[in-house]
């Protein structure tokens, strides 16, 4: 963010971050010869003062937060099943052929991302935004994709990651214990740790 986009920032939190991904989807659209016919999810986690976190997502990446040791999800999973009267709206169906996952006009799994050109006109890639004041119970905060998440729960990955006091090992050792858990998908993961 540069100038007045940073400045709205602090004035309207939630209408900034919004700005952010309608421009980051834009970028990636008008660089689809380059990038190829593809999307991207994304997940994204700004704290302010150390105490208000505010957590955004595109599509089927994961921020969950530990809060004295419970893990509360923090974004919404965009599914094609809960999102399918927005996608039949605008000309697109949901499958479940091929497979058993429902799909965007039988090919994404997901009903919001960023790109998936040839897709655009059936998808949203506006973030769910939401925000919460963090306490001294807050330790841990996991972001991460849904190969992850395809074979943990919110619960696992928090009582992983609460075990290392370096959040770049516990990051490393949650995409270690996917792929052990055999994943299929793509693994990306980050974890902050928060004072007490």
């Amino acid at each position: 963010m540069i100038g007045s986009d940073f400045d709205e920032f602090w004035v309207d939190p939630q209408r900034s971050i919004s700005k952010a991904y309608e421009k980051t989807d834009q970028a990636i659209l008008s660089h689809s010869s380059d990038l190829g016919r593809g999307g991207s999810t994304a997940v994204t986690a700004i704290l302010i003062n150390g105490q208000r976190l505010w957590v955004a997502n595109v599509g089927d990446s994961r921020a969950v937060l530990s809060t004295a040791g419970v893990a509360v999800q923090m974004t919404t999973d965009h599914e094609p099943n809960t999102e399918r009267g927005s996608i039949e709206d605008k000309g697109g169906f949901v499958s479940n052929m091929p497979g058993d996952v429902p799909r965007v006009n039988g090919q994404l799994a997901v009903s919001r991302a960023f790109g998936d050109k040839s897709l655009k006109s059936h998808l949203r890639s506006d973030p769910d935004i939401q925000n919460t004041i963090l306490d001294g119970r807050s330790d841990v905060l996991v972001l991460a994709s849904d190969g992850l998440w395809k074979v943990m729960s919110n619960q696992e990955a928090v009582d992983i990651a609460r075990k290392f006091k370096d959040p770049q090992k516990a990051a490393k050792q949650l995409t270690a214990e996917a792929l052990k858990r055999d994943s299929k998908d793509d693994i990306s993961c980050v974890v902050v740790r928060f004072r007490g």
